[in-house]
């Protein structure tokens, strides 16, 4: 499980590698993603635990440094010990994700199961159980062959750590991996190891060796694509938190000079505050699929297509349509001729990331996804799906590669596996007529808060609204209907259009979405899919105060600075799709500092604030500010008492619906 540096924000990640502070307990190590370090200090925190709430907080940071660390059967026990200890459905639902993991599949079922009872809502965890359910199928179909399509084997060149993403270098293989011998003197306190390298290797004779020490750093490089002729390599590289301009993961370039490599350069496209990642190259060089997580995409990490220009410069990313991106994660892409093999956990799958295939049909559309099943895919993730070699051609002929998994029974966290595919004979033509069919499922959906009357409260899950609103519109015609009793309206899909949707009901906030239907596949074994889009409509909490996150302001300023504007141009959004609300704006102080002066600086904050968002174009109207100072602390501390962190959670931005 530990693409860690290219599956979730680097931000996050490199933020937990180096602190001078030194950690004395389980939980700051936990909060600052020091897994490894955190398990020996929670294991002792519990056994010296007095009360059934301590025993349960420290089990569910024990549970989740387990997991972070690849001992999902550890996990397991220590997410249940939470749940029996009070921690609620959040520790029940990620043991059943570890039981998933562990293909445990029917004791994953029972735990999605009951936790749909629990919070009132089996929606939450239906793609869940349907993808265990296949898993399921597919073992005992898996079973009952008598020639397999796929074989596969466990590469002898793994480690104790992560090692994956293994791609074809000359006569041998490049890979990345953090075992020990990764470049640097620096512990990844996420894991225990070494910051990850790219390491070549001979499969025949497993002599394992680092890339070059140009390319390999103290920070982590992976997922390295070639040029045709090797005189190019394209990796990933993500930096630490020293370099705050560059903390983010990104694609670079390199050329190969005699037996060294030039230091790498960023690509022009890669820009600030997103992760770019996983390149990978045609077969001509002119064109390179990359993952990223950029806001214009459909949610998580989607698949770009930029191709090269005749100047040699790389043009500007188009992001690849709604048959490929979901609104999970889609990465590590794979070109072979024109077939796209890609990992994703928003397709349906058996768990965790899967591997899919499709290519272009005639009409210049790619196929739907075909799933590449057991015993490629697992109940854990399985990506960076290579082909090194073909034998023969016609039934009978076999493929050679390789594909990564964090399943269990490996040698370490992540795993490289080598697999043999069989070309079996075809099944007997359909007669059956072809009848194309895109079908949208727009569910209208809301937060299961554990309070119901305290929107502050955790939330559970998402179960959906029936009988609410949508307008839909597609150009300049829009269409007003109802959801159905499952909170569901379903649309067959025109080709190459662009839909809008807009979810009301009374006493809630409206939401919004949108889906593109363009090149959208025809394809002949696939010819109806079936696509989601949620809509997530919030309820109205009159005068319930709500704190808006990331609102930061300098020592003794009021203006607002450039890292509160993204949080502020989404009330600011809300707030245009919600014309007939009004809110008042307030900001609040710390007691530290005297009454007066704590008045006077949240009033000039509040008003900062409201004056930005008359700016995007909010009417003044609509809008009141309010400095509360010191008088509304949330923290129950005395102030001399109080610790930086109790100071911070009173020093807050809220916003509050006026009726």
């Amino acid at each position: 499980m530990f693409r860690y540096l290219f599956l979730v924000l680097a931000v996050t990640l490199v933020a937990g590698c180096t602190y001078t502070a030194k950690i004395t307990d389980g939980a700051t190590a936990v909060d600052r993603k020091q897994y490894d370090v955190a398990v020996p200090m929670l294991e002792r925190e519990y056994r010296r635990a007095k009360s059934r709430v301590e025993q349960g907080d420290i089990a569910m940071n024990l549970a989740v440094s387990y997991r972070e660390t690849g001992n999902d059967e550890d996990a397991v026990e220590w997410f249940q010990t939470a749940y029996d200890n009070g921690v609620g459905p959040e520790a029940l639902r990620e043991k059943a994700d570890a039981l998933k993991r562990l293909e445990r599949y029917e004791e994953a079922i029972q735990a999605y199961t009951d936790l749909g009872f629990e919070i009132g809502s089996r929606y939450e965890f239906r793609k869940d159980i349907a993808g265990a359910e296949m898993a399921m199928r597919l073992q005992a179909e898996r079973a009952a062959q008598e020639v397999k399509e796929y074989e596969v084997t466990a590469a002898n060149f793994n480690s104790p750590g992560a090692d994956y993403a293994a791609v074809s270098y000359d006569d041998r293989l490049v890979f990345t991996s953090d075992r020990a011998s990764a470049a640097g003197d620096a512990t990844y306190n996420w894991t225990g190891r070494s910051f990850s390298d790219l390491f070549l290797v001979d499969p025949e004779v497993s002599d394992v060796q680092a890339f070059n020490p140009t390319v390999n750093s103290e920070y982590n490089e992976g997922t390295p694509s070639f040029s045709p002729d090797g005189s190019v390599m394209y990796f990933t590289r993500c930096t630490s938190p020293e370099k705050r301009a560059d903390a983010y993961c990104g694609i670079y370039r390199s050329e190969r000079l005699g037996d060294g490599w030039s230091p790498a350069e960023k690509l022009p496209f890669v820009t600030p505050e997103a992760n770019f990642m996983h390149p990978a190259l045609s077969a001509d060089g002119r064109r390179m699929i990359f993952s990223a997580n950029l806001s214009e995409g459909w949610g998580g990490y989607d698949l770009y297509a930029v191709d090269l220009a005749a100047d040699g410069q790389w043009g500007t990313p188009d992001l690849m349509n709604r048959a490929i991106n979901t609104a999970g994660n889609e990465q590590f892409p794979y070109l072979d001729g024109d077939t796209l093999y890609f990992a994703s956990d928003g397709l349906e799958g058996l768990g965790g990331l899967d591997i899919f295939r499709t290519w272009p049909l005639d009409d210049g559309r790619y196929a739907a996804p075909r799933n590449l099943k057991l015993p490629i895919n697992s109940g854990a993730d399985d990506f960076a799906y290579t082909i090194m070699q073909r034998n023969g051609t016609g039934v009978g002929a076999t493929t050679i590669g390789y594909f990564s998994s964090s399943r269990p029974g490996g040698s370490g966290s992540d795993d490289i596996y080598a697999y043999t595919k069989t070309v079996l004979p075809p099944p007997p033509p359909d007669p059956t007529p072809i009848e194309y069919r895109n079908v949208l499922d727009v569910t209208v959906v809301e937060k299961i808060y554990e309070d119901p009357t305290d929107p502050t409260s955790r939330t559970l899950g998402l179960r959906p609204v029936p009988n609410a609103t949508v307008v839909a519109r597609v150009g300049e015609q829009s269409r007003t209907v109802a959801t159905n009793e499952e909170g569901v309206l379903s649309l067959v899909l025109t080709d190459d259009q662009r839909y809008e949707f807009r979810a009301e009901r009374p006493d809630y906030l409206a939401a919004e979405g949108r889906f593109s239907s363009r090149n959208l596949p025809r394809d002949p074994e696939a010819p109806e899919q079936r696509y989601e889009l949620e809509l997530e409509i919030e309820k109205i909490f009159p005068n319930r105060e709500i704190v808006l996150e990331n609102i930061y302001y300098d020592l003794d300023e009021s203006f607002i600075r450039e890292d509160a504007q993204p949080t502020l141009n989404e009330l600011a959004e809300l707030l245009r799709r919600n014309p007939d609300i009004s809110i008042e704006l307030g900001s609040h102080t710390d007691c530290r500092a005297t009454d007066r002066y704590n008045e006077t600086l949240s009033e000039a904050r509040a008003t900062a604030a409201v004056t930005y968002l008359v700016e995007q174009g909010i009417p003044a109207e609509r809008l009141t500010a309010r400095g509360y100072g010191e008088t509304q602390p949330v923290a129950d501390c005395i102030c001399e008492r109080c610790t930086e962190a109790q100071h911070q959670l009173n020093r807050r931005t809220t916003f509050r619906i006026l009726e």
